[in-house]
């Protein structure tokens, strides 16, 4: 692990922090009844603003790649949570797509090429790419609802509501300018990317690689070569080695934005 930070920090510096990779703010290890489990903290995906109404966890898709089906869709427990993470079956059948422009799109691709091509030479591999979907119009319509709900309330209280200043400790995070319904602060919400002016919804994306800690060890190797031997040099399995999980990834995680 500590030979694997290493490598991540330098490279890190190398690309000047533009990156999806996860940024790592802390490792702890915890010691209860002589039990250790060790604890990492990474910065969130996600805004602390710009809600996100549906979430997706997706590595590769069984239509483009034969043998990965195995557990790539939700269950139907998780189903009922109340923000569920779908996978790449639910994320094609759900007809979803990435709608950015062209330069977002280049610039998104160029840095998730390095990322992976990185993570394969330290042979990490079963990574995925969290996106979060931020629904403008639907946020904007729950903010009208919510105020005149407040609105309601106060015209039936008793006495009047005591507002919150602006130099509030509550607004620390909030960008210096005013920002409207989908609008964020890059230097903040570092994964979002708004979705082009032709897309058929107003969004944001947040996308990042997660999960990246996975080294290719002997029960890897095990595995690709038991199922190596069931079905073929040539079949595409879902157990491959860190080179050909980086390119398969990157083939489907190219094909899905549009």
């Amino acid at each position: 692990m500590h030979n694997i930070l290493k490598k991540y920090h330098q490279f890190i510096v190398e690309c000047h922090g533009n990156t999806l990779l996860p940024q790592f703010l802390g490792m702890y290890r915890l010691t209860v009844d002589g039990d250790e489990t060790y604890m990492i903290v990474t910065r969130n995906v996600f805004s602390h603003r710009l809600s996100v109404y549906k979430k997706y966890d997706l590595k590769v898709s069984a239509e483009h790649f034969r043998g990965s089906t195995v557990a790539r869709e939700a269950s139907d427990k998780e189903k009922t949570k109340e923000l569920p993470t779908y996978k790449d079956n639910d994320f094609i059948n759900d007809g979803q797509k990435i709608y950015i422009d062209e330069d977002n799109k280049k610039m998104f691709l160029d840095k998730l090429k390095k990322d992976v091509e990185f993570l394969a030479q330290l042979k990490l591999m079963d990574y995925s790419l969290l996106v979060g979907i931020h629904d403008v119009e639907r946020a904007e319509q729950e903010e009208v609802e919510s105020e005149d709900n407040e609105g309601e309330e106060e015209g039936e209280s008793d006495g009047g509501a005591v507002g919150t200043p602006p130099d509030s400790p509550s607004n620390t995070l909030d960008s210096t300018r005013p920002l409207g319904p989908g609008e964020f602060d890059p230097t903040i919400d570092v994964y979002a990317i708004k979705s082009h002016d032709n897309s058929p919804r107003k969004e944001v994306y947040f996308m990042a690689v997660i999960d990246i800690l996975t080294h290719y060890d002997a029960k890897k190797k095990a595995a690709h070569a038991a199922k190596t031997v069931k079905h073929g040099a040539g079949a595409e399995i879902s157990t491959v080695n860190p080179e050909q999980y980086s390119k398969r990834f990157y083939e489907f995680i190219a094909t899905i934005l549009s």
